[in-house]
């Protein structure tokens, strides 16, 4: 029978991780007999759920597996839940949904709602519910949401795949050892199948900052892509297992159509496509802000000081220039913000400056005499009352396109300029060998 595990929310800000127990539960699995259909389903969610703990991802398991013995899939399932859920954090509720046979369509429909906005647990209960899954939820249980998500994700769209090592318990919360020189030759050699392996400056992408189990983990276009870059990089510590997941990451999954500035809600992400309608003001701390207007109502767009190199596609905006917008919506006492992600330029007015007129008499450059009293040249003494100032264009080094962040500063879900034009379908396939491994006892 045909059996999808999709958990959600058992990590916290400080430690845990989603996806080790589902490594550690695909190891248990296997020697159950399950023969996977699929690759591990990694699903970022929103983006901008206040109540997320890190990340904001959930898992899916999907495989065949005798109906005698999925009794204990499901107990080991639970049994890990227990042991590595993250119980003490506040914003910690994990959830495990359990679904036998072939996904409903309108499961797909609340995963794909689950990227884009809030989707209430009630709604959720209510889908489990009238197909007989089956859900567990720990304490206000709203990882079952993010659980039934992951069910429904089947990413019959745009994807990519991650491998995720991790490391020997005994180094958890370590600073990690993984060799920089050789993530950067994997990257010159694989840069055309992976992406966001180093930023800007050279330094490495792969390896997380927080005292999770994650040693380092390899976006790219296949699985045969990132399991070569696994052979390329160089661990300086135990590798305890890894696993390959197919994923939503690097798709912008999270953002739909353009809406109305006055149709931001917030926490969800938003596309606008409207007007640059006020000139950009640097805040202290390096972050920068302008006003976009649909011509109905204003909107704060902002880009803050991580986000690099990008502020200064912000700073060069003028009132008159149209773009689509795309970032997180934000509400503080009242007003609304759009945190940017990215920025297509679409269109861009002239920028006209104005400069003293030249001498009609010698052609020399010539000075304000106060308001209203004219010009005085420079050079040969000429006065002239009715002289004024003549229109220029100004040059602008932007173009239309699409501009983004520096890469350090991407949110997971955030397609990368090497990702335009990979965007691809699901098809079947057969998973390749090394997809799962756990050399560590």
């Amino acid at each position: 029978m045909l059996l999808h595990i999709g958990i959600d929310d058992t990590d916290s800000p400080e430690w845990g991780c989603t996806t080790y127990l589902a490594a550690v539960l695909a190891e248990r699995l296997l020697s159950l007999g399950a023969q996977f259909v699929d690759y591990p389903t990694l699903l970022r969610l929103n983006p901008n759920t206040p109540w997320k703990t890190r990340g904001n991802a959930s898992v899916c398991l999907r495989f065949h597996l005798d109906e005698d013995v999925q009794g204990e899939a499901k107990k080991a399932t639970l049994e890990l839940v227990e042991r590595y859920g993250e119980f003490w954090c506040e914003n910690t509720n994990p959830g495990v949904v359990f679904h036998v046979g072939e996904v409903p369509v309108e499961a797909k429909a609340i995963s794909d709602r689950t990227v884009k906005q809030i989707v209430s647990l009630s709604e959720a209960e209510a889908l489990i519910e009238g197909y007989g899954m089956a859900a567990v939820g720990w304490k206000n249980r709203r990882g079952i949401i993010g659980a039934l998500a992951a069910v429904g994700g089947t990413l019959e769209g745009d994807h990519t795949y991650e491998i995720l090592t991790y490391r020997a318990p005994e180094n958890w919360g370590e600073e990690r050892r993984v060799d920089a020189e050789a993530v950067r030759e994997m990257d010159r050699v694989l840069s055309h199948l992976t992406f966001n392996n180093i930023d800007e400056a050279g330094h490495i992408l792969i390896t997380p900052h927080g005292p999770d189990p994650v040693l380092y983990g390899v976006r790219g276009e296949s699985a045969e892509a990132v399991l070569q870059a696994f052979n390329m990089v160089k661990a300086l510590e135990p590798v305890e297992r890894w696993m390959i997941y197919r994923s939503n990451q690097g798709t912008d999954a999270h953002f739909s159509a353009a809406v109305k500035v006055r149709e931001l809600k917030p926490f969800n992400p938003a596309v606008i496509e409207a007007k640059v309608s006020g000139f950009p003001e640097t805040l202290q701390g390096g972050h920068v802000i302008f006003k976009m207007s649909d011509g109905l109502k204003e909107v704060d767009c902002a880009a803050y000081e991580p986000t690099g190199g990008f502020r200064r596609i912000v700073w060069a905006l003028i009132p008159g220039d149209r773009l689509r917008a795309y970032g997180g919506v934000r509400e503080n006492g009242g007003r609304v913000t759009l945190n940017l992600e990215k920025l297509e330029l679409i269109s861009l007015v002239e920028d006209v400056g104005f400069r003293n007129p030249r001498c009609p008499v010698c052609s020399g450059s010539m000075e304000s005499m106060g308001r209203d009293q004219g010009y005085r040249c420079k050079k040969c003494g000429h006065r002239g009352r009715d002289l004024v100032k003549t229109a220029f264009s100004k040059p602008r080094d932007l173009k239309p396109g699409v501009y983004l962040p520096d890469r350090g500063a991407h949110r997971h879900l955030t397609k990368p300029y090497e990702r335009y034009g990979r965007e691809k379908k699901y098809t079947k396939f057969s998973m390749i060998e090394g997809w799962i491994g756990f050399p560590c006892p």
